[in-house]
């Protein structure tokens, strides 16, 4: 089911894919079966780099299991642009709260993963569990150079998006070969996100100094040919977080469900498996 969720000051797009087909109802508040109707669900949080169509590969297993819910950023994909201050984490609460779900499962990619952590360490009581897929966090490291930004804010400033464009590509999608298409199509449409949000993104909170406050079950997926900044907060992330479990993708760039969506499916599934 597609729809608009209500947002402050605005509206994002939105896709809840309801219980898996033949789901049966069962008793109890959140079961961790994925197939009842009262089942945890899975939420997913895309990257800055890409909407979320950057799901679309792995999706037809999830959906095969359970009830998942994907989500527009403001201004990317299926959502306007933003025209107040927002902020991230407010956006993912009021997502959950549109579509009734008290609990879920968590699996955020990059800047999505950053919201995914915001929201543990706010409303801890909301997430069973994550999967943070070449995460980043508030409050670490930029993983680009100032060199690099400057240079990117330049050619910004020209409007020069297919300038950004391969400057983004060879900083994120280090194994693409060719014109990369599915890539640069992501890339070629996030760009003109990225400019509409800027003047309006609140940021959230830093919660970098606070992983080890962290008491969920957890997996931060590396993937081995990303930005050298990147590998760096993944590898700290997982060791500040108690218990989380490191997962190395050999055959991965910034864009995992890209180059390894049947690995990336299984960590997802088990991170399920092990929500609690």
């Amino acid at each position: 089911m597609d729809v608009m969720v209500s947002v402050k000051d605005g509206e994002v797009w939105a896709h809840d894919s309801g219980a898996p087909s033949g789901a049966g109802s069962r008793s109890g508040a959140g079961s961790r079966s994925g197939t009842g109707d009262d089942a945890l669900p899975l939420v997913l949080l895309h990257p800055g780099v890409a909407d979320s169509r950057v799901w679309d590969r792995i999706l037809p297993r999830l959906t095969e299991r359970h009830r998942v819910i994907r989500y527009d950023a403001r201004a990317y994909g299926r959502s306007p642009a933003p025209t107040a201050p927002f902020s991230l984490v407010e956006d993912l609460i009021a997502v959950l709260d549109h579509f009734g779900v008290a609990r879920a499962v968590f699996v955020g990619s990059s800047m999505g993963g950053a919201t995914a952590v915001s929201l543990a360490l706010r409303d801890p009581a909301r997430v069973a569990s994550l999967a943070l897929v070449v995460p980043t966090v508030t409050g670490a490291e930029e993983p680009l150079t100032p060199e690099f930004m400057a240079e990117v804010g330049a050619l910004a400033v020209a409007g020069d998006v297919e300038g950004i464009v391969t400057m983004m590509r060879r900083a994120s999608a280090a194994l693409g070969t060719g014109d990369d298409p599915e890539v640069t199509e992501y890339l070629r449409a996030v760009v003109p996100a990225w400019l509409a949000v800027h003047p309006h993104q609140v940021p959230d909170p830093p919660v970098y100094d606070r992983l080890g406050e962290l008491d969920v079950p957890c997996v931060v997926v590396l993937a081995e040919h990303d930005q050298p900044g990147v590998i760096r907060v993944n590898e700290t992330m997982a060791e500040r977080i108690p218990g989380c479990h490191l997962a190395r993708l050999r055959h991965s760039d910034h864009f995992p469900t890209v180059r390894e969506p049947d690995a990336v499916t299984e960590i997802i599934l088990n991170a399920y498996a092990a929500a609690r």
